[in-house]
């Protein structure tokens, strides 16, 4: 078997399930608490990986939070945003919807409308300098409550920035009920908004049903218990619902076991349109480039199987038809001339 990683590399790529804060590197973090140095966040890079290391889902949110709290002005907030972007330029993602939790920087004194000038900045540079095109899910952080509903529908509606394409909700599943949040997504897709909730990630399968018929997801965040619903897969497969599967943090948040056991194959198997993803990657210690190879490993793929992996998060996206019809373009061009250099 060839070593993957150079062609996965390479491989021009979009991701759909990537959280802003989430993003923030070893790098990032060390200088945002290096300027908030009241902060419990440690300063070096070194020990962050120590400090990332979580006992378990709600560990894990704990620890989150605690770096939501070093974005707080708006200059902040342009620097993590253009910052993630030279990350993923790095691994040649092309194009990534970027899930934001605007109410966590509000809350905290931030401006909504600086807050909203200070995402479009950086998506303007990211894309005019880094060759990076991102867009914003808003998400409600269900912890939160209505409240956090409102605030969010109230932002992304009437302060709505450019980028913006999708809603969303993140957070805990547990007690979390998704119909409750209807109302808020009824207002964002009449606004015209696309619906990304967070289901079944550490919740059975019901929580995806209700994420579609409440909340009328299109694509479902994680997704990870629809696999032990054979009805529920063939839903998601008939209608195109794209799961946004992100294996390394199932392992980590212990949403799954092991990676022997991630559902991934079973999703593939049923027909389901599987994007790969790496959600809050240097939490998790991982890239989108360490996840597409995870995915090559977990479904036996070759490089073909891996570009049609690319290929399906560009269907799933929000890009219009044309951006849609140039990526996956660049995606075949490079495979060609990649299959056909290593076999000449």
């Amino acid at each position: 078997m060839p070593d993957l990683h150079p062609f996965i590399a390479g491989l021009p790529k979009a991701e759909l399930h990537v959280h802003h804060v989430g993003s923030a590197s070893p790098r990032i973090v060390a200088e945002l608490a290096a300027r908030h140095p009241d902060s419990k966040v440690p300063a070096d890079p070194e020990a962050l990986a120590e400090y990332f290391t979580f006992t378990d889902f709600g560990h894990f949110i704990d620890v989150y939070l605690s770096v939501v709290d070093l974005v707080r002005t708006d200059e902040d907030v342009r620097l993590l945003t253009f910052e993630v972007a030279r990350d993923m330029a790095r691994q040649n993602i092309r194009y990534a919807e970027l899930t934001i939790t605007p109410f966590s920087s509000t809350r905290r004194g931030i401006p909504g409308q600086a807050f909203m000038e200070a995402i479009e900045d950086a998506r303007k540079s990211a894309e005019a300098e880094l060759g990076v095109t991102l867009r914003w899910c808003f998400d409600i952080p269900g912890e939160a409550g209505l409240e956090a509903a409102e605030e969010t529908a109230r932002l992304a509606l009437d302060l709505r920035p450019e980028g913006l394409v999708s809603f969303g909700l993140g957070g805990p599943e547990v007690g979390v009920p998704r119909p409750q949040f209807k109302p808020y997504f009824d207002r964002a897709r009449a606004a015209g908004l696309r619906s990304v909730p967070h289901a079944g990630e550490t919740t059975g399968p019901q929580t995806v049903w209700d994420a579609l018929h409440h909340l009328g997801a299109e694509r479902i965040g994680h997704g990870t218990s629809a696999a032990e619903d054979p009805r529920l897969l063939e839903h998601l497969a008939e209608h195109r619902v794209a799961l946004e599967v992100c294996p390394t943090s199932n392992i980590a948040t212990k949403a799954v076991a092991d990676l022997d056991e991630h559902p991934i194959g079973k999703m593939v198997s049923a027909g389901v349109l599987v994007t790969v993803n790496s959600d809050d990657p240097p939490m998790f210690g991982t890239d989108l480039n360490s996840e597409y190879a995870v995915a090559a490993k977990l479904l036996g793929l070759d490089e073909r199987g891996i570009a049609g992996l690319a290929g399906n998060a560009v269907e799933a996206s929000f890009l219009d038809a044309a951006g849609k019809a140039r990526l996956a373009a660049e995606i075949d061009t490079y495979t060609r001339a990649w299959l056909s250099g290593r076999d000449a």
